[in-house]
């Protein structure tokens, strides 16, 4: 089958036509992949970054880690999943042994293992998978609209995080990438008032076609709270999406005392703040996510996606085959939101 593949510890992806089909053990489930989405994490392994590296990936492996498809197999012990299903994936595979996984907050599982980095993951033609990250996909929702539900997942994550803090609050998103579109998006569904800061014109306008007031940088964000959001003392929440290193100051400097900040993108560098000015005299909440609660912010997101108050799909902006991921891997810093590879 064709495969897109991490095979050394330099920059670069290999594509091969002929890379062996996945095998399927007892309990795996083998889906024809039909659609699969980069994100940043991708372009840091194109790149083998300092961030990448600290993955840890098991090379070589097949890339991708968000995607959904059609089920085509499944193993002797699978008894949930038969063919014809359609599924989307939660990339973190956990023990299931640990203490974070006995006392539900098994997306903090210190052994866990991620698809497309530790096991073969979704950028090809097929891939073999355990049941456990299988999600099954509403007929109201399109496989290409599935490819996205985790990267979303994260998004309901960051307002999970924040304590669901954003209805008809005043928020402040920084950083409008598809997962700070999703969070605005999930936001103003939920009745917040949005400002958005985005240095990229094309996000911007996108973040300004899904309802957010758009800066282009922190102090202009500032200068965007209405009257009762001054008189308040600042932001209720805020969502640091960039992973831009030193953003945290004025993020923090533009909240009321008591507020929230939720941190989702990582920073290549260590991000000093100020703990005594910021966190201890104003009272602030500081909140970090990775990937999504394993299961209930999938079954907090799926039905808003299903009904399509959340339309995911405005943010898709390119496909490609997989032949063509090298390009794929450079428009993700110009004018593009999600990308998607189309395997067929």
């Amino acid at each position: 089958m064709k495969a897109v593949v991490k095979s050394r510890a330099d920059r670069g992806f290999e594509v091969r036509d002929n890379h062996p089909d996945p095998t399927v053990g007892p309990g795996d489930v083998l889906v024809r992949v039909g659609a699969a989405s980069l994100c940043g994490t991708d372009r840091e392994l194109y790149e083998w970054t300092p961030s990448a590296q600290t993955f840890q990936p098991t090379l070589p492996v097949v890339l991708g880690h968000e995607g959904a498809g059609t089920v085509i197999d499944v193993g002797s012990a699978v008894r949930h999943w038969q063919v014809g299903d359609r599924v989307a994936f939660e990339s973190h595979l956990y023990c299931g042994h640990c203490l974070p996984c006995r006392t539900g907050s098994a997306h903090t599982c210190p052994r866990t293992r991620i698809l497309g980095m530790h096991f073969d993951g979704v950028f090809a033609e097929a891939v073999a998978v355990p049941q456990e990250i299988c999600v099954r996909v509403p007929v109201e929702v399109p496989v290409e609209t599935a490819a996205l539900l985790e990267s979303a997942g994260v998004a309901m994550h960051a307002i999970q995080r924040s304590g669901h803090t954003v209805a008809g609050q005043s928020i402040l998103v920084n950083g409008c990438g598809p997962i700070g579109l999703a969070i605005i998006q999930l936001a103003v569904a939920m009745g917040a008032r949005v400002t958005a800061v985005e240095p990229n014109p094309f996000r911007r306008r996108t973040a300004a076609e899904f309802g957010a007031e758009v800066a282009a940088s922190s102090a202009e964000a500032i200068d965007l709270r209405d009257a009762s959001t001054r008189a308040r003392g600042g932001f209720d929440a805020a969502f640091e999406v960039s992973g831009v290193a030193g953003v945290l100051p004025p993020i923090l400097d533009s909240l009321r005392h008591e507020a929230t900040v939720v941190t989702i993108g990582h920073p290549g560098q260590p991000a000093p703040i100020d703990v005594a000015r910021h966190i201890n005299k104003r009272g602030i909440t500081l909140r970090g996510v990775f990937g999504r609660r394993l299961w209930d912010t999938w079954e907090d997101l799926m039905p808003l996606v299903a009904s399509g108050r959340i339309d995911l799909a405005r943010l898709v902006t390119h496909r490609l085959p997989l032949d063509a991921v090298d390009e794929a891997i450079g428009l993700l810093t110009g004018e593009a939101n999600k990308v998607l590879l189309i395997p067929r």
